[in-house]
């Protein structure tokens, strides 16, 4: 039986002509144009978003840092005209105090530094508090608020150290040791 020889014959491009080249240019610099222009639209109609934002008013606040064990309060004041209520305008984590704290005790921990000075009714509060437990946390409040009132108002601090309310109270539990079962308590022992 004949062999049968078959071969494959692989076409070349032809090189492109200088006019091919010159086409595929202006078409690349048309392509890029219209890039040019939706991104152009893309900032335009963001400008458009972000403009009706910055008409809003940034309102001048003073901050403060709290701590009680673990727990940690971040507390800006907001002042306000004075308003008839007796009870504060104190937001919690997104919530109003007293439905984030459930406890009248906790409530008047977390008020105490505001109330102390007589200004309850004058500041909006607004806290971001995490960790501990929601005792350490109203504590940290009130050492926040503390230290917010003092950049306030410099006179404030005679009045608050008194109270104690600006000490950063260092009681924490102690950690756990090796071989022991917890910080102190050893297992028991047999002399023999």
């Amino acid at each position: 039986m004949p062999k049968i020889i078959t071969k494959t014959i692989i076409k070349k491009e032809k090189p492109k002509t200088k006019i091919a080249k010159v086409k595929d240019r202006v078409v690349l610099k048309e392509k890029k144009e219209i890039k040019k222009e939706e991104i152009i639209e893309k900032e335009i109609v963001k400008k458009e978003i972000e403009e009706p934002i910055k008409e809003i008013k940034v309102r001048k606040y003073y901050e403060g840092v709290g701590r009680r064990k673990t727990a940690t309060a971040r507390v800006r004041l907001f002042t306000v005209k004075p308003f008839e209520e007796d009870e504060g305008k104190i937001i919690v984590n997104d919530k109003f105090y007293k439905e984030y704290f459930c406890e009248p005790r906790l409530q008047q921990t977390a008020e105490s530094s505001l109330r102390k000075i007589k200004l309850l009714n004058r500041f909006e509060v607004t806290i971001k508090v995490k960790g501990g437990g929601i005792a350490a946390q109203a504590e940290a409040i009130r050492h926040a608020i503390a230290r917010a009132l003092i950049i306030f108002n410099e006179d404030f601090r005679k009045k608050l150290k008194r109270a104690g309310y600006l000490k950063r109270d260092p009681r924490m539990k102690e950690r756990r040791k090796f071989g022991l079962k917890k910080a102190r308590k050893a297992p028991q022992w047999s002399k023999r």
